[in-house]
């Protein structure tokens, strides 16, 4: 075997002697890696070659297939999405088309179970060719997330890379330049957009040209630049730069000539605040009949009910005063407001909705869970993937508080049987309270393995720990009341974790004392 996987690497014209050593390397990688001859047959495949495509046989029995075979045997085997599975000709042809000379972008493929993998493909000195699969679906869909949300925008906006080039817009930014789609200038670079702008006679005139992109450059190079440009068709816009984190630029123009804007803010959020009284009143019943149920499992009844209270007091009625004393001062002196004004109280507004809703959602989750009516939709689930998600989701902010998080324990292709909503709400809630408690210089650990058949997810954190465990399981309960424990939002995100793991009859169980942090851990049936 050694040998044949020398001879295999040596065709590719790689080190012979360090075949082995590689090999063992490529197999060790989250990324599948396949190198084939000169006459695209395949002579080398790793072990997560097979992970990204189930349905294959053993990688083994793949060697001397060509990539058209491959193709096709990931269409036999329903691996492939439509449309591209009903046409296989010319699916085969578009992958082909991907081991051709100089032809270096890559290439998505969408899978029949809804996962995105890029192929990234390159010729070796002798003529073979190496090819490169990820599985890109988490990074695909918070790309799209952000497309449509800029999309949806009402201001023009556009995100430029560290290179200065215009890498997403929406069709407001591009109707600047006198482009009717995004997709039309997607690619250009900063600066000759505007000096293509300035040149269109798109501006209005009072300024040299040399002048103005003089200052148009130094207002988009600051890390927080504002200009003030008006068109030659009357309109003015408020240009404002901002340095994001990787180098690059986001610019956003807010047409500052009417009202136009100020009032459609206030239209939508005098709506979302009717919709939110509505969802408010319509979940009335179920808070009561929820504090019924509470009152009847809880010993101390009197205590539950005034938590209950407590609870409602803060997480219900402070942000429904916002929502409502902001949107009266919108309602009565909104002629008298600034369009920034109107979008800050619009943001207020927005923010208290959205934490009135989170809460109504919490609760309405726990509501059915507690009634057996709510449905789990049982999957096979990669855990380990989606704590490396949870990991990737948290990991800036924890990074900004001064908090380490170390995923090294969390192993891909742990498979479970489990809704991916729910699960994905426990590993979620486990993390942010860890990243929540945990002081600068912490550190948050994940760990993922499997025992006696079952797969254990644990999260740990070196914080202040908590004194009575089976308090912070309760609902409503924030854990010390007044100490240093683990304390903070509505009570809810323990009990919820606690809930949905039992509806998947797995366990949850909490390990902590007073300065010696908190455990979490949670065990799910494996899949099958």
């Amino acid at each position: 075997m050694q040998n044949a996987l020398a001879a295999a690497f040596d065709s590719a014209g790689l080190d012979e002697a360090a075949a082995p050593a590689l090999a063992e390397a490529l197999h060790c990688l989250r990324v599948a890696v396949t190198l084939f001859d000169s006459n695209e047959r395949l002579i080398f495949s790793n072990q997560h070659y097979n992970y990204l495509f189930r349905s294959l046989p053993a990688r083994e029995r793949l060697v001397g297939l060509t990539y058209e075979q491959l193709v096709r045997l990931e269409v036999r085997g329903g691996e492939i999405a439509a449309p591209d599975a009903r046409d296989v000709d010319a699916f085969v042809a578009r992958r082909r088309a991907q081991l051709k000379e100089g032809e270096y972008r890559p290439l998505d493929i969408r899978l029949s179970d809804g996962r995105v993998v890029e192929i990234k493909a390159r010729r070796t000195r002798r003529g073979c060719w190496i090819a490169l699969w990820s599985d890109v679906t988490y990074a695909r869909r918070a790309q799209a997330r952000l497309e449509d949300a800029v999309a949806l925008s009402a201001d023009a906006f556009a995100f430029f890379d560290h290179d200065d080039v215009l890498a997403m817009c929406n069709d407001a930014y591009a109707s600047f330049y006198g482009r009717a789609h995004a997709s039309e200038i997607i690619g250009k670079r900063f600066a000759d957009m505007i000096a293509h702008a300035y040149d269109s006679h798109l501006l209005a005139a009072g300024e040299d040209r040399q002048a103005w992109i003089a200052r148009r450059l130094e207002a988009h190079r600051s890390p927080a630049g504002v200009m003030m440009v008006e068109l030659a068709n009357g309109e003015a816009y408020l240009m404002r730069d901002r340095l994001t984190g990787d180098g690059g630029r986001v610019v956003v123009f807010t047409n500052v000539t009417d009202r136009r804007r100020a009032e459609t803010a206030l239209e939508e959020q005098t709506r979302a605040l009717a919709e939110t009284r509505s969802a408010a009143a319509a979940q009335a019943d179920y808070l009561a009949d929820l504090t019924r149920r509470f009152d009847e499992a809880v010993a101390g009844a009197d205590n539950t009910k005034t938590t209950l209270m407590r609870t409602m007091s803060h997480e219900l009625k402070t942000p429904l005063n916002a929502i409502i004393g902001f949107s009266d001062l919108m309602l009565t002196l909104g002629d008298r407001f600034t369009p920034e004004q109107v979008k800050e109280y619009a943001g207020l507004i927005h923010d208290g909705g959205r934490n009135l809703l989170r809460l109504i959602n919490q609760i309405l989750d726990l509501t059915k869970l507690s009634a057996g009516r709510y449905e789990l939709r049982r999957v096979r689930i990669d855990a380990g993937a989606l704590m490396w998600s949870a990991f990737g989701s948290y990991e800036a902010r924890a990074s900004a508080k001064g908090v380490t998080i170390d995923a090294g324990a969390v192993p891909a292709g742990l498979m479970v049987d489990a809704d991916e909503g729910a699960l994905t709400s426990i590993l979620f809630q486990l993390v942010d309270n860890a990243v929540n408690f945990t002081q600068a210089g912490g550190h948050v650990r994940l760990c993922a393995r499997t025992k006696d058949g079952r797969v254990v997810l644990s999260v740990s954190d070196n914080g202040p720990g908590v004194r009575d465990i089976q308090r912070i399981l309760l609902p409503f309960e924030q854990g010390g009341q007044g100490t240093t424990d683990h304390t903070g939002g509505a009570g809810l995100g323990l009990t919820l974790v606690k809930a949905f793991t039992e509806a998947h009859d797995g366990t949850f169980a909490i390990e902590s004392a007073p300065g010696q942090g908190l455990t979490a851990t949670v065990t799910l049936p494996a899949a099958i």
